[in-house]
């Protein structure tokens, strides 16, 4: 193997690519280009801070063992730390120069400021790492270290440039510093946001820099439309080819989605969208967003979806309302997207990368966990959120858990990085409502003041009112589910949704054997992604065959669907009749917009509440039913009042165990060290404790459910799974054949010859070949509980 070892040669940042015959890329060049780049990206609050980051963060590379080592013949890519050898590593050098040379620059501030540097620069590979403690011994400890301190020695022996190495800072007093010096017990979280936007514009501009060298062609397939004007034109093209509202229920969402475009001159903020099912909610938010971003120079939009039964189905939307401008105008970021690359083209690939895309469609699992990421490929795209309109469709299902760290993080992007927020929902959550004075329970701080967009949401509520709906007598006193399935089946058609999985079985079974005749229909969690959608394909299109009949005089055959809550956001199923166990009041409602959705019946829908025989699941489910119970205990004649609707959202985060059950607001707490100059964080335990969809106690077997609708034969994926391993296109494409079920049950099963382990992705496990008795073709896998329906978010 070739060595090219004088030290007198150009200091290398990266080989060139065999065949290439390129020159070397040149480690000053680097260095240069991703400062300027780094800057560009970063908010104007770190611009200066972003390009001293960029400068010093391969400073490593200067060293003499690791030129030698990228001067190897045959290496391609040194850039990615693959090995741990001390001759290879170089993040340490910058983040400890950093320090030095900015505290004798400018002093006790200078040290202030090189000590945020020391994040970025150090975990420009490794990730953002917890000052000290926690998972390892912590970037303190790392950066004291001979081997550290060994790196800067070697490095700073060699020939610099003295732009580069002397860089600074022309003025000390920067919002960064101020940043550091705020009071954090009152904005926790502000300044661990401010130093990931940083890191994000450092590891963008550090691996678009490294592409373009590497690879023009990929860089150059970056280049895509993005200017949002020709998508505000096509919105009003296409929303004008709908013609002037004929019903008074298109004239209401004409008014809806008119006062979205007034209210779009307003001030960037945090908004609201309150409008119940069927007010044409998702073009209006749209409407508001494009015209808002146009009107305030916004880089682009970005809408966030709690459900992937709703992201497709909205993106699908959108795809069409900009179909003129090109497939890559709409990027799709979560999970199933990711599993057809034969969908993708390579700019959409690479826009999932870093959000370089006029309009993301997204979901609340990939934005809020990247907002309290650590990983460079999480939190590489966190800058393109700079300036941006945020959508986040169903507000109301931001999680309970993590509410307090969410609001803070909206709230900072507002007034840190001139970010708009706007909630739509029918049933708009409290997030503004005054500080809770108990520590321990409630929202201790608020996302802000909140503009509503809708001039008289209660004359709205009325206009779209088409249901009417029928509480108990009692609401402590439960019905059979013998009596309950009786008046079911007595009905024609009607949907029933129910809060856990074996009350579904158990009244599907009872209705089913009543009403022999009908068609009936189950769903719940426990069946995989792809049966739930066939199946739920099948219930529209007999909902549209019984119109069909009707319209025809005819008499339709009865149809009866019986559900857990999976069908209540997102799925647009429409029936006369609507049952809903009692539950939280934000989930009835929503049960209620399966209900005469269309307002086509002659008379108002019905939804009937019910108290069922079992108990509410543990946990919030519980807490959102005893919230409901409380706020309609008088029984009251509208139980959808928007008075009662905000009180609901008001106990109910008043009332649960924690708003931050992580204790992520602690953790990312900076309580400066003044004594040691030093800005401790906890960023890797932050970003390791805030998970959505808790992982740890469920497992996931996959189940050979075979669909004439879908793309792959399930069968043929899961073989390529044994054959070759886990591959990340192959494991997407796998997650729509995927059920969730505890930890203590995949014993069990195994011992019974249900399921068995995955050789090639310990963890995983797989329905026995030819053993059908373990998945149901209507009911789904047969176990005796599951835990919550992760296969309803994306984590990726």
């Amino acid at each position: 193997m070739r060595m090219i070892t004088d030290a007198s040669s150009l200091d290398w940042a990266h080989s060139p690519p065999d065949g290439s015959g390129k020159d070397p890329h040149g480690l000053d060049e680097h260095l240069r280009s991703v400062g300027n780049l780094a800057a560009y990206f970063a908010p104007d609050s770190a611009k200066a801070v972003v390009r001293l980051a960029g400068l010093w963060h391969d400073l490593g590379k200067r060293r003499p063992g690791f030129q030698a080592y990228i001067r190897q013949a045959g290496i391609v890519d040194a850039h990615i730390e693959r090995v741990a050898e001390h001759e290879k590593t170089h993040s340490a050098a910058g983040a400890l120069w950093a320090v030095q040379h900015l505290e004798q620059q400018h002093g006790a501030q200078g040290k202030i400021l090189g000590r945020l540097l020391q994040y970025v620069i150090a975990g420009h590979h490794a990730g953002l790492d917890n000052w000290e403690g926690g998972q390892g011994p912590g970037l303190a400890a790392r950066l004291i270290s001979g081997d550290a301190q060994r790196e800067l020695s070697e490095a700073l022996g060699r020939p610099q440039a003295d732009d580069i190495l002397y860089a600074t800072l022309s003025d000390i007093s920067l919002n960064s510093v101020a940043i550091c010096n705020e009071h954090q017990n009152l904005t926790p979280g502000r300044f661990a946001l401010w130093v990931r936007m940083v890191f994000s514009s450092l590891v963008d501009a550090d691996f678009l820099d490294t592409e373009a060298y590497m690879d023009g062609r990929k860089a150059e397939a970056r280049q895509g439309k993005k200017d949002l004007q020709p998508l505000r034109s096509e919105l009003s093209a296409y929303l004008a080819s709908f013609g002037e509202p004929t019903t008074a229920v298109n004239h209401t969402r004409a008014d809806v989605l008119a006062q979205c475009r007034s209210k779009a001159g307003l001030a960037p903020g945090v908004f609201s969208l309150t409008v119940p099912t069927g007010g044409g909610k998702t073009l209006s938010s749209l409407a508001f967003a494009l015209d808002h971003a146009v009107n305030h120079g916004k880089q682009r939009i970005v809408y966030a979806i709690p459900y992937t039964s709703i992201i497709e189905q909205t993106a699908d939307v959108f795809r069409e309302v900009f179909k003129a401008l090109g497939e890559d105008v709409v990027i799709e970021h979560h999970s199933n997207a990711e599993s057809n690359p034969e969908d993708e083209t390579t700019r959409s690939r690479l826009a999932c990368e870093n959000w370089d895309a006029p309009l993301i469609v997204t979901t609340n699992v990939q934005l809020f966990e990247s907002l309290f990421a650590r990983k460079t490929s999480r939190c590489r795209k966190l800058h393109s959120l700079i300036n941006s309109v945020i959508v986040l469709d169903e507000a109301q299902l931001l999680p309970v858990d993590f509410l307090q760290p969410v609001v803070d993080v909206l709230r900072y992007l507002v007034e840190d990085f001139g970010v708009t927020v706007l909630l739509c929902t029918a049933t708009q959550p409290a997030l503004n409502t005054p500080p809770s004075v108990d520590p321990q329970r409630g929202l201790r701080r608020a996302i802000g003041p909140v503009t509503e967009i809708i001039d008289d949401v209660p004359a709205l509520y009325r206009a779209l009112e088409r249901v009417r709906v029928h509480l108990p007598p009692s609401l402590e006193i439960p019905r059979s589910w013998s009596e309950l399935a009786d008046e079911i089946a007595g009905h024609d058609t009607a949907l029933t949704i129910v809060s856990r999985r074996v009350d579904a079985a158990e009244l599907y079974r009872l209705i089913k054997a009543r009403n022999d005749g009908a068609r009936c229909w189950h769903l719940s969690a426990l069946m995989c992604a792809q049966h739930r959608s066939d199946a739920i394909a099948e219930i529209k299109d007999a909902l549209r065959a019984r119109r069909d009949a009707l319209n025809a005089g005819q008499i339709p055959d009865p149809i009866h669907v019986v559900s857990t809550q999976l069908v209540e956001a997102g799925v647009d199923l429409d029936f006369p009749v609507v049952y809903r166990a009692l539950a939280g009041l934000d989930s009835i409602a929503q049960a209620a917009g399966r209900c005469n959705r269309e307002g086509k019946l002659p008379e108002p829908g019905a939804v009937h509440v019910f108290v069922p025989p079992t108990k509410a699941p543990p946990g919030l489910l519980t807490l959102a039913r005893d919230t409901c119970k409380a706020v309609w205990r008088g029984l009251p004649v509208d139980p959808f009042a928007l008075p009662l609707i905000d009180l609901y959202f008001k106990r109910l985060y008043h009332d649960a165990p924690s708003t931050d059950k992580a204790r992520i607001c602690e953790l990312l707490k900076l309580e400066p060290d003044l004594k040691a100059m030093s800005l401790p964080v906890q960023f890797r335990s932050a970003a390791d404790a805030f998970k959505l969809i808790d992982e740890k106690d469920s497992a996931t077997v996959l189940v050979r459910y075979h669909s004439a609708n879908a793309r792959d034969d399930v069968d043929s994926l899961i073989g390529m799974l044994e054959r070759d391993g886990p591959a990340r296109w192959l494991m997407r494409k796998l997650q729509r054949y995927g059920v969730t079920i505890h930890q203590h049950q995949v014993q069990r099963l195994v011992d019974m010859g249900d399921i068995v382990e995955i050789a090639a992705c310990p963890g995983l496990y797989l329905q026995r070949e030819g053993w059908d008795c373990f998945y149901d073709p209507v009911m789904g896998a047969k176990v005796d509980s599951a835990p919550g329906d992760p296969g309803n978010y994306v984590s990726s």
